[in-house]
């Protein structure tokens, strides 16, 4: 490199007459002309690569391509610039370009990390991409979890290695964390129990990106859009965002509805006592109605009985599952039910009973059915 650099200061030198101010502007120039010229066509040829790389069965080759094209291009002005600026230390000798190489050095390893960090995120898009196209089953929040970690490496160890380029003693840097961590700790003790609760939810698993959650002890209900190291954002049915720090899953209970193998249909039919003697007809058609329902999973519980004499009724307990779990679909099926179990007491003659309340006076032949009324009468 010294060798080219006087080579083209003699040439220029001659050119210019020995003019040693213009020798050294037209030095940079043609350096950063050369710098310029050369990213142009850095960035056509990733350009065309990264084209061609798209539509290819493999993704690495895009992701790679994809990664480097930005960070490529940065890297070589951060090489063009400091190569002229020792042009300009060589023959002014002035104290500020003594930076050169360090800040140099410190571009370098910045470039790669970058590249490294957008290289890990490619490939996880691509990744999942790739399996929803196949329509194969993919754990996003796993993905998610290793991207971050590697990222989270890169980060350490670059920053390890730039201090080392820089003189710094990485023992004395570990050393100094060692001893520092305690106070550190004290002092961001919520920021350290939301990054340890992540890291549980990204362990356990309770819950991932897409599913539908709840608490029993904090008033909690959405569905899931994104895990982060310290916040989970929650998109709750009014579509508002909930934000929860991840230590609160370390201390409550999380319902997941979402990972719920059937839906439960759960009712009572109540009829008049003028049908009793009908109970034990309507009670094995509505049972056969169920076990012909093509939405009824059969290897689940089901129960039709009849339960209880109630106040006004003589209830039939109707308990039995869907095959579906999605809500819309639930409530259709389980709307279709309890027509068909309706049309079936109509075609015994039956009624669905209505609180009534029967007077017997006393001293009287008289007896007179009043409407439901109220609790407090």
């Amino acid at each position: 490199m010294l060798q080219y650099m006087n080579q083209l200061e003699q040439w220029l030198r001659r050119v210019t007459g020995g003019d040693e101010s213009t020798t050294l502007l037209l030095q940079v120039f043609i350096i950063v002309l050369g710098v310029v010229v050369a990213n142009f066509f850095l960035r056509r040829l990733l350009s065309r690569l990264e084209d061609k790389t798209r539509h290819t069965p493999n993704p690495w080759d895009f992701a790679l391509v994809s990664a480097a094209r930005q960070p490529a291009t940065v890297l070589a002005w951060v090489i063009g610039v400091a190569f002229a600026a020792e042009v300009v230390q060589a023959e002014t000798e002035a104290a500020v370009f003594g930076a050169i190489e360090p800040v140099r050095t410190v571009g370098v390893i910045a470039c790669l990390t970058w590249f490294l960090v957008r290289f890990i995120g490619n490939v996880q898009d691509a990744v999942v991409a790739r399996r929803v196209a196949r329509g194969e089953a993919i754990d996003r929040t796993t993905v998610d979890a290793i991207g971050k970690l590697l990222r989270v490496s890169v980060l350490i160890t670059s920053v390890l290695v730039g201090l080392q380029s820089l003189g710094f003693s990485i023992s004395g840097v570990l050393a100094f964390g060692g001893i520092g961590g305690i106070a550190v700790g004290f002092a961001a003790k919520d920021l350290l129990a939301n990054f340890f609760g992540g890291l549980m939810v990204y362990l356990d698993r309770p819950f991932a990106v897409g599913d539908w959650i709840r608490s029993p002890d904090k008033q909690i209900e959405g569905t899931v859009e994104e895990i982060g190291w310290r916040l989970t954002r929650i998109r709750t049915f009014d579509k508002r965002p909930l934000y929860v720090p991840n230590a609160v899953f370390t201390q409550i209970t999380v319902e997941n509805p979402s990972r719920m193998t059937n839906r439960r249909i759960n009712e009572t039919i109540g009829l008049r006592y003028d049908d009793v003697h009908k109970v034990a007809a309507i009670v094995a058609d509505i049972k056969a109605m169920l076990r012909a329902h093509p939405e009824i999973d059969q290897d689940q519980t089901m129960i039709v009985n009849f339960t209880q004499f109630a106040a006004s009724s003589l209830d039939i307990m109707v308990y039995t599952f869907t095959r579906t779990t999605a809500w819309v679909a639930f409530h259709e099926i389980k709307q279709d039910v309890m027509l068909k179990i309706a049309d079936i007491v109509t075609r015994h003659g039956a009624e669905i009973a209505f609180p009534t309340r029967t007077l017997h006076v006393a001293g009287t032949q008289l007896i007179a059915e009043a409407p439901p009324v109220s609790a407090a009468s």
